[in-house]
């Protein structure tokens, strides 16, 4: 089906989640290469049946077994037991997980499209800004909760003030946001902080925040006295939602879900998703999911899987959402961050030098199997929904390429000579032992530094790699305590993109010295003009003067270069087996699905075109 697109593309793309998400930021998206959490169950033993056709009966002995052919098994997305399914405990278990605009029981005011970068109807139909602080929101008069209460403006409402009243997921957003008002049964106005007014945050907000029903949460409310730690305890095992599933059965080796028959989208989608049945199977490593991936027993997966072309070289029916390398859309930029104030590294030549000598080609092939494209350095991603808002002829004569022989001549020019062990010195500072980090057990973001860390010392600079215990680097990074070190700076597909990458790289504004707790700007970069032109983005709507100041804001960050991306990655991996269940959307085959894993935004869509 194809959905009608009512809001304008404005200038689009940008967006930051605000300083809460980028907080969030600070991890790596789930599962890529990070181990999953301890204590991970042991994947279920003869509960699940081995993929079959439309004849596979439901296993035996199993009371809550569910046919094969008519469930849609997933991995990558919950690590461990479940423990709640309440969004305000700040930990919700698959499906309810807060941040992916994850649309099975809670749904979303609108979809972000990965491929466009524009927002697509769901529980709004259309948005529109009425003056420079007021966004009209009409909403889908049919949408209604899986109670059968109607869907309405004051769930819109209640929802968005849980954030101001409680300390919760979305409580950044009231940062920027004045008011949030019911406009009839059907519609809302959000007004803007007069004082702050950042028409992308907002733009965020509808399609981020799920909508909670107010008649059910009012009354846990009263229950728990409004007190959010005891709001927090709520497991909410059966969550009312407007979505197409409701909750089926779970336990510590599964969560699945069921398809509700009364989903009021059908008057949206025309008719219901194809899989009667969601099951996320929870297994204890990548190693096991992907076994279990390969061999059909999971039909979509959102783990690294090394080599993806192996399994189908080997016969099995995998697929990617690109037919050929880098298999994946690019989501994010893993990038090496500088701490501005050491000695040697405060000097944008060395870091320059660094930046030319890294073998990117390398860290593609050896730590991510080749699933990112040649690294063009910008703010931007290299897809036509970002890099759009940059002149790339502009900006052309700044970007590096891997030049070792320049990067030496780079150092030579600036009189950083070599000593007896082969290491420079610039103006009497030795250009090393620097610390470069991330943490320990990331294998593609550690294989990643040990690349840089080689690559640095055939130009003179001595890095040494650092892999602590994630909570140890999180702090390293957070209060400053590092040389250079490794993060993904506001990755995630959203609307704000690229700005809020831009923010989280350069703007200054706000962010604690060294030895206190920063959650972006990590490298404590100082620029005022980078920092103006960030100011001035969110209001900006002229695409013209928008692509201007990108492409200023851009060229200021190729010439200082307080950040060096070492790879794209997706946001998500999306990989398909299609044993039991055909027809994921695909590079080229005209449906305007993205690869957002069947079940996050307008990925979504997948779920009703997929078929045995």
């Amino acid at each position: 089906m194809k959905l009608k697109i009512v809001m304008r593309p404005v200038f689009i793309l940008l967006l930051a989640i605000s300083f809460f998400i980028a907080g969030c930021q600070s991890v790596t998206p789930p599962s890529a290469t990070d181990p999953p959490p301890s204590g991970g169950e042991t994947p279920p033993s003869g509960t699940e049946t081995p993929p079959g056709g439309k004849e596979e009966p439901a296993p035996q002995g199993d009371p809550k077994a569910t046919p094969r052919n008519e469930t849609l098994y997933v991995n990558g997305l919950q690590w461990g037991a479940p423990t709640n399914f309440n969004l305000l405990s700040g930990n919700a278990a698959f499906p309810i997980n807060y941040g992916n605009s994850r649309e099975l029981v809670y749904e979303t005011l609108f979809m972000v499209n990965q491929l466009t970068g524009e927002l697509e109807p769901l529980l709004g139909t259309k948005y529109e800004w009425t003056d420079d602080l007021n966004m009209k929101v009409e909403l889908h008069p049919e949408a209604k909760w899986s109670d059968g209460k109607p869907f309405t403006s004051e769930d819109v409402v209640y929802t968005y003030q849980l954030g101001k009243k409680y300390d919760i997921n979305w409580s950044s957003f009231w940062t920027y946001i004045a008011d949030v008002k019911a406009d009839g049964p059907h519609a809302v106005i959000i007004t803007l902080n007069k004082e702050n007014p950042n028409k992308l945050t907002v733009l965020d907000s509808i399609e981020l925040i799920p909508m909670l029903p107010k008649h059910i949460w009012e009354e846990i409310e009263k229950k728990a006295g409004n007190d959010l730690a005891t709001i927090r305890k709520e497991v909410n095992a059966d969550p009312i939602g407007t979505g197409p599933y409701k909750m089926y059965f779970y336990n510590d080796q599964k969560i699945t879900i069921v398809r509700d028959d009364n989903y009021w989208g059908q008057a949206l989608f025309g008719k219901l998703p194809a899989p009667k049945y969601i099951t996320h199977v929870i297994y204890k490593d990548n190693a096991a999911g992907d076994l279990a991936f390969k061999s059909g027993q999971v039909d979509v997966s959102q783990q690294f899987i090394p080599q993806v072309w192996k399994m189908w070289e080997d016969g099995a029916p995998v697929r990617t959402y690109l037919k050929d390398a880098p298999y994946y859309l690019p989501g994010s930029m893993p990038s090496i961050f500088f701490n501005m104030s050491k000695p040697g590294l405060d000097n944008p030549d060395v870091r320059r030098a660094i930046a030319m000598a890294i073998d990117y080609g390398k860290i593609s092939e050896l730590a991510i199997s080749g699933y990112s494209a040649p690294m063009e350095p910008s703010l931007t991603l290299n897809t036509d929904a970002e890099s759009k808002y940059v002149d790339q002829e502009a900006i052309k004569p700044l970007q590096w390429t891997t030049d070792v022989e320049a990067a030496n001549a780079l150092l030579d020019s600036i009189g950083a000579k070599k000593g007896k062990d082969g290491i420079r010195v610039l103006n009497g500072t030795r250009l090393g032992p620097f610390e470069i980090e991330c943490p320990y057990g990331w294998s593609d973001w550690n294989a990643a530094l040990e690349i840089v860390a080689q690559n640095a010392k055939a130009i003179g600079i001595e890095i040494r790699t650092k892999f602590p215990e994630a909570p140890v680097w999180t702090n390293d990074l957070q209060t400053g305590k590092f040389d250079i070190i490794m993060n993904t700076p506001a990755g995630g597909v959203n609307p704000s993109q690229p700005w809020d990458r831009a923010r989280t790289i350069m703007y200054s504004k706000g962010v604690a010295p060294i030895g206190e707790m920063a959650f972006w700007n990590w490298g404590r970069y100082k620029n005022d003009q980078a920092d103006a032109i960030i100011e001035k983005i969110p209001a900006t709507t002229d695409e013209a003067e928008l692509k201007a100041l990108y492409t200023e804001l851009t060229q200021i960050w190729l010439k200082d270069i307080p950040s060096i991306p070492l790879m794209y990655r997706p946001w998500v991996f999306d990989t398909v087996n299609e044993s039991v269940w055909k027809g994921f959307p695909r590079e080229g085959d005209g449906s305007n699905i993205p690869p957002q894993i069947s079940m996050d935004g307008a990925g979504i869509k997948a779920l009703y075109q997929i078929h045995n």
